[in-house]
């Protein structure tokens, strides 16, 4: 069993009765203590618990920040799970480019991107305790979302920190890689000096051998509790719920709706492949006006690759049986024409988003425009619809606010309103609620439903967690990995 909170040895040590951080001040009345093991920090999307996690990596030289540890300055390290590609300096200018470059054989491997920092003894004993032995020579795009959190994970192992701090490591993670992920952090606090901390927003994700947890609501740390109190923290989330007002869709959708029932997506035995690699085979699909369907399968099973022929991105597609909306890819349609029928939001559109210093309601309502990292002139109509989703979603108060000081939540939040305000005939949901706390999750869920009540579209809705799913999703396809 873990030990208590009080009788742990003591890591760190908060002092200051403010912390404060690049604008951000966050109350901590109780001077908290962190204890070495592991923590878990948690409490609602937008609570502080981002910005706390900076104050410990980058806020101990601050005149405001009294921060202190046994062992004098830590070195810490913050993995946010960004992409992979900072690791080569290496990044992609616009979403699909990945598999573009994937074609061109000049997506790098794991060991181009390690270097030598693979002859390291560490790196073995790691990669067994995560499962990566004989990884090496993968290509990164080749990494299933587990398999990529893990590589980033030992990266930052490798520079030995007193405290690693993982935020939302189970985005994306199927349950086998959450097993195996839990599996390694326990082996980590147990065998080595290096303690972790992990920011979550829901509490059925703490894992047994929590040593501490240190919940956050409003800008505020609260009293830190034990595993074994952890269902007394429900109380951070408030369970508000969308308006029961009329949604706001647009007053002119834009778009040549299909006729309900119509094929939309045609594919028949599809493969894709990058050299040697055969990432998917043999895939047929048929998906109609109107239907929701369910997709699933463990990481690695090819859905995003899938997704990707859906939604254009991935070239390949014009040597495959595949056709869109009724016409066959490489009949003349630019991907453009594809595009603005589809609404599409993902953990990996997450990571290639540049919303830099534009306001959250901008990127909302730059969703209209059918573009990423591209931008155009707004018109009135367009922001007062972009204002209307934010009320209906409870997230004004980030209107204002520039994309890039949101917390990763506050984030996925706004990517989702983006996506919804498009109205579109094909809506790809790729994991919406990771991320996001439960009141959050109820939100989005509800709305899917009175959406599906307001007006016909198809629903690709994809998730490790069939429970999470609307239940206007009747319709399974699920990938198996090869």
């Amino acid at each position: 069993m873990p030990s208590s909170p009080l009788k742990a040895a003591q890591l760190i040590g908060l002092r200051s009765p403010l912390l404060k951080y690049t604008g951000v001040t966050i109350a901590n009345p109780h001077r908290t203590v962190i204890p070495e093991g592991l923590t878990v920090v948690i409490g609602p999307n937008g609570a502080g618990k981002t910005s706390l996690a900076k104050i410990i990596e980058r806020g101990w030289n601050f005149a405001t920040n009294d921060i202190v540890s046994p062992r004098g300055r830590l070195n810490v390290r913050y993995v946010e799970f960004s992409d992979i590609h900072s690791l080569a300096g290496f990044k992609a200018e616009y979403y699909q480019q990945r598999y573009e470059s994937g074609m061109n054989g000049e997506v790098p491997t794991v060991r181009e991107v390690m270097g030598d920092r693979l002859d390291q003894p560490a790196w073995q004993r790691f990669a067994e305790k995560m499962q990566l032995r004989g990884y090496e020579d993968k290509p990164v795009n080749g990494l299933s979302s587990g398999e990529l959190r893990k590589v980033l994970i030992i990266n930052q192992l490798l520079d030995t920190p007193d405290l690693l701090i993982l935020d939302n490591p189970y985005i994306g993670l199927d349950v086998e890689a959450r097993r195996e992920l839990d599996a390694a952090m326990e082996s980590i606090t147990a065998s080595s000096a290096t303690s972790i901390m992990m920011l979550l927003c829901n509490v059925n994700e703490i894992p047994p051998f929590t040593n501490a947890i240190i919940p956050v609501k409003h800008l505020t740390l609260l009293p830190t509790v034990g595993y074994d109190r952890r269902d007394s923290l429900n109380g951070l989330f408030d369970y508000t719920v969308a308006d029961e007002a009329r949604l706001p869709l647009r007053d002119d959708d834009g778009i040549d709706m299909p006729q309900p029932g119509s094929v939309i997506v045609d594919m028949r035995h599809c493969r894709i492949s990058y050299g040697k690699t055969v990432i998917m085979d043999d895939i047929s699909w048929t998906i109609r006006m109107g239907e929701h369907w369910i997709l699933s399968g463990p990481n690695g099973a090819g859905k995003s690759t899938l997704l990707s022929l859906i939604h254009a991105d991935n070239p390949q597609g014009y040597s495959n049986d595949l056709s869109l909306f009724g016409r066959r890819r490489g009949t003349g349609e630019s991907i453009w024409d594809i595009k603005r029928r589809i609404g599409y939001v993902s953990p990996e559109m997450h990571l290639y988003f540049n919303g830099g210093h534009s306001l959250g309601l901008h990127v909302i309502a730059q969703g209209l425009n059918d573009t990423v990292g591209q931008y155009k002139k707004l018109t009135q109509q367009q922001l007062d619809l972009a204002a209307r989703w934010m009320d209906y979603l409870h997230i004004s108060h980030l209107a204002d606010r520039p994309f890039r000081t949101m917390s990763a939540g506050e984030q996925r939040l706004l990517l989702l309103a983006r996506t919804l305000i498009k109205n579109p005939p094909l809506l790809i949901l790729d994991e919406p609620l990771h991320g996001l706390d439960q009141a959050c999750k109820r939100a989005i869920r509800q709305t899917i439903d009175r959406l599906a009540s307001a007006r016909l579209f198809s629903l690709i809705y994809v998730t490790h967690r069939i429970e999470e799913a609307p239940p206007t999703a009747t319709l399974h396809k699920h990938l198996t990995r090869r």
